[in-house]
C-alpha cells in the first residue's frame, strides 16, 4: 500500500490509469534530476571546503581562529532546524529546494569575495542555512522515490553527492595549479549553480508535502529517533571534520604542496563506497555494515596519526572515506520507517544531531590543534568512529 501511495505522489500530470512504462519513465526522470541536485550539492560544498587553506592564509587566521569561524556553519544550520522542518510540511519539497539552492549560489560567491572575517562569517551563515534547507528537501524526496523501487537506491544519491565533491576538489586542484584566484573560481561555480537550478527544478517530484504525523514534530524524540540521531552525530563529527581539516592536515602534517590530495582521496573512496553500499547492505545487513564502517574509520585515522607520511595517510584517508560513506544514507533510510514521524520531519530531527556533530567536530579539531598539535587532534575522529559500534548495537536491540 505504501508503494501505491507513493506512486500517486509522483506527478499530478500522470493519471491513475497511465501505462506502467509511462509511470516508470516519469519516476526515472525525477530520479535523474534529483541525482543532479545531489551532485551539485557535493560540488558546491567541495568547492568551498577545498579552498579553506586559501581563505585561512588570505585572512591570516590561526587554527583556533579558523575553528571559531567554522562554528558559524553548524550554528546557522541549527537555527535553520525549525525552518527546514516547517518548510517540508507546508510546501512541496521542490519549492524550498529551489530557493535554497539559489541562496546557496549567492552565498558561495560572497565567500569567494570575502576580505574580512565578518564578511566571511556572514557568507558562511547564508551558505550553511541554505545547505540545511535543501539537504532536508533532497533527502525527503529521495526517501519518497525509494519507496517506488524494489531495491535500495538512497546510497546512490549520496554517492552522487560524493562524486560531485570529487569533481569539485578536482576542479579546485586544477584552478589552483593554473594560478586562478578564489574570486573567479567561486563566482563561476555560483553562476553554474543558478543556471542548473532554474533548469532542473521543474522536473523534481511534486505533491510530496507531508499531511500526517507532523503534530508531534516538536515533542521529545523517541528512542528510535534518538539512537539514529546519535549515529548521525558521530558520523558527522568524522565526515564534517574531514571535509574541513583534511586539506590542512596534508599541508601542515604531511607537508604536501598539493594539499587537496588527502581531501580528494577521502572523497573518492566515500563516493565509491556509497555507490556499492546498497549492495553491501542487501548482502550482509545494516548491523554488520555499521560495524564495518566503524572499524574502517578507526583504523584509517590511527594509520594516519601513527605514520604521518604521504602513502600511509592516503591509505588511512581512503579507509575513513569508505567507512563514513554508508552511515548517513543508511540512517536516513531507517528514519523513513519511523512510525511516529513523517519522513521529512524524521530526517529533519535526525539531521539536527548531525548539526551538533558538525558544531563540535571542526571547531574541536581547531582548538585541540592549537592546544597540542593537529596530528594529536585527529584522535577525536577515531573516538567518534568507534562509538558507532555500541550505539548501533543499542538501536538494533531496540528495534528487534
Amino acid at each position: 500500500m505504501e508503494r501505491v501511495a507513493a506512486v500517486n505522489l509522483v506527478t499530478e500530470k500522470i493519471s491513475h490509469i497511465a501505462p506502467a512504462k509511462e509511470v516508470m519513465a516519469q519516476i526515472n526522470k525525477q530520479r535523474f534530476f534529483l541525482s543532479l541536485f545531489f551532485f551539485l550539492s557535493g560540488f558546491n560544498f567541495a568547492s568551498w571546503a577545498s579552498r579553506i587553506p586559501t581563505i585561512k592564509a588570505a585572512l591570516g587566521l590561526n587554527e583556533a581562529e579558523l575553528g571559531s569561524v567554522l562554528l558559524t556553519m553548524p550554528i546557522s544550520s541549527m537555527i535553520g532546524l525549525p525552518l527546514s522542518g516547517w518548510l517540508v510540511t507546508r510546501f512541496d519539497t521542490r519549492v524550498p529546494l529551489t530557493i535554497a539552492f539559489l541562496i546557496n549560489a549567492g552565498s558561495l560567491a560572497l565567500i569567494g569575495t570575502a576580505t574580512t572575517t565578518i564578511h566571511l562569517v556572514t557568507a558562511l551563515f547564508l551558505f550553511s542555512l541554505s545547505t540545511r534547507i535543501f539537504n532536508i528537501s533532497m533527502n525527503t524526496q529521495a526517501i519518497t522515490l525509494q519507496k517506488l523501487f524494489d531495491r535500495k537506491i538512497n546510497g546512490s544519491f549520496h554517492g552522487l553527492w560524493s562524486t560531485g565533491g570529487i569533481v569539485g576538489v578536482g576542479v579546485t586542484t586544477l584552478v589552483i595549479s593554473l594560478g586562478v584566484s578564489i574570486v573567479p573560481h567561486l563566482v563561476i561555480v555560483a553562476g553554474f549553480t543558478i543556471v542548473i537550478t532554474f533548469f532542473a527544478s521543474r522536473y523534481l517530484l511534486r505533491n510530496d508535502r507531508s499531511v500526517s504525523r507532523d503534530k508531534q514534530a516538536l515533542t521529545k524524540p523517541d528512542a528510535y529517533i534518538l539512537y539514529l540521531g546519535l549515529l548521525v552525530f558521530f558520523a558527522a563529527i568524522c565526515e564534517g571534520g574531514m571535509f574541513d581539516w583534511s586539506g590542512i592536515y596534508f599541508q601542515k602534517v604531511i607537508k604536501e604542496e598539493v594539499f587537496t590530495a588527502g581531501y580528494l582521496i577521502f572523497m573518492s573512496f566515500m563516493a565509491f563506497s556509497r555507490f556499492v553500499s546498497d549492495k553491501i547492505i542487501e548482502k550482509i545487513g545494516m548491523a554488520p555494515t555499521y560495524l564495518m564502517s566503524s572499524l574502517c574509520i578507526f583504523c584509517g585515522i590511527t594509520l594516519s596519526i601513527v605514520w604521518p607520511s604521504f602513502w600511509p595517510a592516503m591509505v588511512g584517508f581512503s579507509l575513513v572515506g569508505f567507512g563514513t560513506a554508508a552511515v548517513i544514507p543508511m540512517t536516513y533510510t531507517l528514519a523513513g520507517a519511523s512510525e511516529k514521524y513523517s519522513p521529512g520531519v524524521a530526517i529533519s530531527l535526525i539531521a539536527s544531531f548531525g548539526i551538533v556533530g558538525m558544531l563540535l567536530g571542526p571547531p574541536l579539531i581547531g582548538y585541540l590543534a592549537h592546544a597540542f598539535n593537529l596530528k594529536i587532534s585527529f584522535i577525536a575522529f577515531a573516538f567518534a568512529g568507534i562509538m558507532l559500534i555500541p550505539v548501533s548495537r543499542l538501536f538494533f536491540r531496540l528495534s528487534s
